[in-house]
């Protein structure tokens, strides 16, 4: 399980019809964090989606301070120890990226986001791949209208799918996450790969916490994912 706690340094990106936003994205973000008091400012960071970002682990308890928004911030500090952060969960379990969309600006445009996450796919797979599309683009501008820099995210696994298989339902799902950052030029945090490569070693149950949460491990898989661009 160590393996899983260590920090993942490589980070790729494509330029396909388009191109994922590259390790110069958050420099003005990193500069704020680098930047010592009193001259120093709050930086916030907002997480959106759904029961996986929420905290939700086994028997719908809610594991906070191990869920990986929480333990991005542990990380954060750890290379930013001047910075001022808070992270702020908007993210709802259950909740699809159809309905996050309808709240977006009432609930999380108005905490002055410099950063927001977004991840739905793992719940997008029973809505329409168009009308995911359309949620996803409508979040994406209205942040971008505000500079509010965008870090999409693809799923975590469900133990009933075999994600190693390109036929599962959740794969059309993350192909269409990068898709949008590639359009629309945000980040991409992509840990749908790192769990991809843990399934066909056997070991999905060692990052998992029930048939669709992860456990600590699996919630630190995500946020190695989350990470690089904020080294």
């Amino acid at each position: 399980m160590l393996k899983y706690l260590l920090p993942v340094l490589l980070f790729a990106f494509t330029n396909t019809f388009g191109q994922v936003a590259d390790s110069t994205y958050l420099s003005d973000v990193k500069r704020e964090l680098r930047t010592q008091w009193p001259k120093n400012r709050r930086i916030n960071v907002v997480f959106h989606g759904h029961s996986v970002p929420a905290g939700f682990w086994d028997n719908h308890e809610v594991h906070t301070l191990e869920s990986y928004p929480n333990l991005f911030l542990k990380a954060l500090k750890d290379k930013y120890p001047y910075a001022v952060v808070n992270v702020i969960v908007t993210a709802v379990g259950g909740e699809n990226s159809l309905k996050g969309a309808t709240r977006f600006e009432s609930e999380v445009l108005p905490h002055q986001p410099d950063v927001i996450f977004i991840d739905y796919a793992l719940n997008d797979r029973f809505s329409p791949l168009d009308k995911t599309r359309e949620a996803l683009a409508k979040m994406i501008l209205a942040a971008q209208a505000k500079n509010i820099k965008v870090i999409l995210v693809t799923p975590s696994p469900d133990q009933r799918i075999d994600i190693s298989d390109p036929a599962n339902p959740l794969d059309p799902y993350a192909a269409q996450i990068r898709e949008l950052a590639k359009q629309y030029h945000t980040g991409l945090a992509d840990p749908y790969v790192n769990f991809q490569k843990v399934v066909k070693e056997g070991k999905l149950k060692e990052v998992m916490s029930s048939v669709n949460h992860p456990n600590l491990a699996g919630h630190t898989l995500i946020v190695n994912s989350l990470l690089p661009y904020f080294l």
